[in-house]
């Protein structure tokens, strides 16, 4: 495995809550926030709001809820 392969990506201006997860090769797109004590297993795109357990999507940049 090459350095920077099988690792989270984290974009910019991104907020992590306080004791969450982010496990394997995935990207955490600009402006994205992940809830305190959430899992993340999948990538989470560009301006979502994700939290749980596994993670899910909450909110979109667009303003709608859920997936």
């Amino acid at each position: 495995m090459a350095p920077g392969e099988g690792v989270p990506r984290i974009g910019e201006d991104v907020m992590l809550g306080a004791g969450c997860v982010l496990l394997g090769d995935i990207e955490v797109g600009d402006g994205a926030v992940v809830g305190a004590n959430s899992v993340v297993t999948r990538s989470v795109p560009a301006g979502c709001v994700v939290a749980g357990v596994p993670a899910k999507i909450i909110k979109r940049q667009d303003g709608k809820v859920g997936r």
